[in-house]
């Protein structure tokens, strides 16, 4: 296969003898499959069919896309990718800017035959991204000066991993976990230690002392004090095996023990800060969302990482309504019929 679109899905024909081969590794349309229109609802093939029966394959037109709710627009490169060297104009609102319900974030110029299979992808596309870059955008928010980092990874397919935490920086987060996803936005990944070096090693100082030790000199030490001791004591053990050298704690405390609390932040916060330990920042994780953020910044969290808030945003339902054909304003019932203005839209191909 190939990813020229010349050798695209056409006919129900393609649909019927295209067959996956049977020992791939995993089930995630690859880019080449994306590019072939095999991610798109089989209605669209259709609709081509009828399109060149009709003798009409050629006709022009004006796409818009709306959202049901509104958002932080994200997403822009990847719908473009898929619409590259076609005769199409596109104008879309900027990546990072907020878009109100139904208002028009995307408007596309051309023959309906180049890019209508793609909907479903184009659409798909801007509802995750945008949902999960409007998830960030609540965090930062509620963050203010406090940093918010995307730890969301785990909780998506490895495929759409990347992309999720692509969107989360593009709505706010100050950095991402995931190595492909800070990449994309060319930021190196940021994040601490998982909870299995601990055990494995057994103690906490032991595994700070090592990490000071080993690790590049850029590398933030930054430590998980949960795992074997009171959060308060194990900050004070690192600390005092760190000094200067420490930048800060990590408390993920699990739901079991009661989670990470404002009143654990504060006492954490003042215990550090009686040893002589002001410098060291206390980063937060563990379900945390813009109310829980609110709470522990006041009590004196200086970081946070988001994971199930941010993977786990609903979609934002985009729709792709023609509104003109062949210069004829036109719109399905109930819509209005013609190019709806918005100001906020920009060039972003031109043919």
């Amino acid at each position: 296969m190939t990813d020229d679109k010349s050798k695209r899905i056409e006919t129900l024909n393609d649909v019927k003898k295209y067959q996956p081969e049977k020992e791939r590794l995993f089930y995630s349309a690859t880019h080449e499959e994306i590019l072939l229109g095999l991610t798109a609802d089989v209605y669209f093939v259709k609709a081509r069919e009828i399109l060149r029966g009709s003798k009409k394959q050629n006709s022009v037109v004006t796409a818009e896309v709306f959202p049901r709710k509104g958002g932080l627009m994200a997403g822009n490169d990847e719908v473009l990718s898929l619409l590259k060297d076609m005769p199409l104009r596109v104008w879309a609102v900027p990546e990072g800017e907020a878009f109100e319900s139904k208002e028009v974030i995307m408007r596309i110029e051309g023959p309906y035959k180049d890019f209508g299979i793609y909907e479903t992808a184009m659409l798909g596309t801007l509802a995750s991204s945008c949902g999960w870059a409007t998830a960030a955008q609540e965090c930062k928010k509620a963050a203010g000066e406090a940093g918010v980092l995307a730890f969301g990874a785990r909780h998506v397919h490895p495929a759409v991993a990347p992309v999720m935490e692509r969107a989360a920086m593009v709505g706010g987060a100050d950095g991402a976990s995931c190595i492909l996803g800070a990449k994309f936005m060319e930021e190196e990944p940021l994040g601490t230690l998982p909870h299995a070096i601990f055990l494995v090693v057994g103690d906490t100082v032991e595994v700070a002392e090592i990490y000071n030790e080993i690790l590049p000199p850029d590398a933030a030490r930054l430590i998980l004090v949960d795992t074997f001791k009171d959060e308060a004591e194990e900050s004070l053990r690192v600390a005092d095996a760190l000094k200067d050298k420490l930048e800060g704690v990590r408390l993920d405390t699990p739901s079991e023990r009661g989670g990470v609390t404002p009143e654990l932040v504060n006492e954490v916060r003042c215990r550090l800060d009686q040893a002589g330990y002001s410098h060291v920042k206390v980063f937060v994780s563990g379900g945390i969302n813009p109310d829980r953020i609110l709470s522990l910044r006041k009590a004196g969290a200086d970081a946070f990482g988001v994971g199930s808030y941010i993977s786990g945003a609903s979609p934002i339902d985009m729709t792709m309504d023609l509104k003109e054909v062949d210069g004829k304003p036109i719109a399905k019932r109930g819509r209005i019929p013609g190019i709806t203005k918005n100001e906020k839209l920009v060039s972003v191909k031109e043919g």
